[in-house]
């Protein structure tokens, strides 16, 4: 795959991504400036995952049919909409349509994108450095989404925050999924790869009879929930070491940005070592990282940890995916990457509840002790993955 084609697919990703990141912003505080409540607020940032976790089968499956620009067409147009509505009907109804909107094409844009490059790929080695370039897009998209429709939101309007603003906000926001198409409108398609003639029908489910799958499945689960348990437990472990709000932002500052560089060097490290040895090297750091983070009380030892902690878990989903189209099937790719992105999704909806109540049970510090003794019990499972040498169909 050309460099200057993977550039303008991650620009696109970062366009549409930021489409969604931006609103993430923008509607919850224009609701709150209408005077709607907290409970409404998590309502709308809940519904930006929640088209993710039930269309990201069929839209595997579409992609699977139809390639790219087809499925893309169809994200561009409702991340389109998705951002207008909130301009011409700036009420709470219509936040909540963009919400599902936006995220739903978001998260087609990913698994069309990942199954293209994927595709694209010539060759293990590139095939890890092709998604370890593009994992940098959602990293980009959430700085850059926020932070142009925060600057709009300020200064665009008369006053700060007035009417005017936010219609400025949505209308930037809006221009971005047209950006997007032009983008990725050049790209030629990848060829198709059809299932052999008199196949039986395919369920998604059946992908997880097959035992490296399944083993792959477990181990990003396994990675998604520190980096979910981390976000959650470490403002509430802050707030009882009495530190303050701009620390605790700090700490989860610094996660980010090390989470973002790593990806940036892993296009180097891709050439010199396989998936099974990142993923590995990365489940061994969290496991330290988490058995000592709840001891320290001191702002810089925890940062550091927070820093290490986003290293290790930043370089393993492109790892991941390069393992995952190395072992599934070229006709169901889209499909696998729809399962696991489901499945991700819905874990980030379920586990800060039992975080929460584990919290309760056992304290904060506890909880990062349960989830890295569970990172211990899986670690088998990650000596255990193995990719062919090269993709098949």
């Amino acid at each position: 795959m050309r460099g200057a084609e993977l550039a303008r697919l991650i620009a696109a990703q970062v366009c549409l991504h930021a489409t969604m990141a931006g609103i993430r912003l923008a509607a919850p505080l224009l609701m709150l400036q209408q005077g709607h409540g907290a409970a409404s607020v998590g309502v709308l940032i809940s519904l930006f995952a929640l088209t993710q976790v039930f269309l990201a089968l069929p839209a595997g499956r579409y992609v699977d049919r139809h390639g790219l620009k087809r499925p893309m067409a169809m994200a561009v147009t409702a991340a389109f909409v998705g951002a207008l509505l909130p301009l011409l009907w700036p009420a709470f109804p219509a936040m909540c349509v963009s919400a599902l909107l936006t995220g739903g094409a978001t998260g087609a844009t990913v698994i069309a994108l990942q199954r293209h490059v994927g595709r694209a790929a010539q060759g293990t080695a590139q095939l890890r450095q092709v998604f370890s370039w593009l994992a940098i897009a959602p990293a980009g998209a959430n700085f850059f989404g926020p932070f142009a429709a925060g600057l709009l939101i300020d200064h665009a309007g008369s006053t700060a925050g007035d009417a005017r603003a936010y219609a400025i906000c949505f209308a930037f926001l809006a221009t971005l999924p047209l950006a997007c198409w032009m983008l990725v409108r050049p790209t030629r398609e990848a060829p198709s790869a059809a299932p052999a003639v008199h196949a039986p029908g395919t369920r998604a489910w059946d992908l997880l009879r097959e035992p490296m799958f399944r083993r792959l499945l477990f181990v990003n689960w396994m990675q998604s929930c520190s980096w979910d348990v981390h976000a959650f437990v470490l403002p509430l472990l802050g707030h009882e070491r009495g530190l303050g709000a701009s620390v605790i932002g700090t700490l989860l500052g610094g996660f980010a940005i090390a989470a973002a560089l790593v990806r940036m060097l892993l296009p180097v490290l891709a050439a010199r070592a396989t998936e099974r040895q990142v993923i590995l090297t990365s489940n061994l750091v969290v496991l330290a990282v988490f058995a000592l983070y709840p001891l320290l009380r001191d702002p810089w030892a925890m940062g550091a940890c927070s820093v290490l902690l986003g290293f290790a878990l930043g370089a393993v989903q492109p790892m991941v995916m390069s393992m995952l189209h190395q072992i599934t099937p070229h006709h169901r790719q889209g499909e696998a990457l729809g399962l696991r992105l489901m499945t991700i999704n819905a874990s980030s909806v379920v586990m800060p509840l039992l975080f929460g109540s584990l919290g309760a049970l056992i304290g904060v510090a506890g909880v990062f002790w349960v989830v890295g003794a569970v990172m211990a019990v899986g670690t088998p499972a990650v000596r255990g993955l193995q990719a062919p040498e090269e993709p098949h169909g």
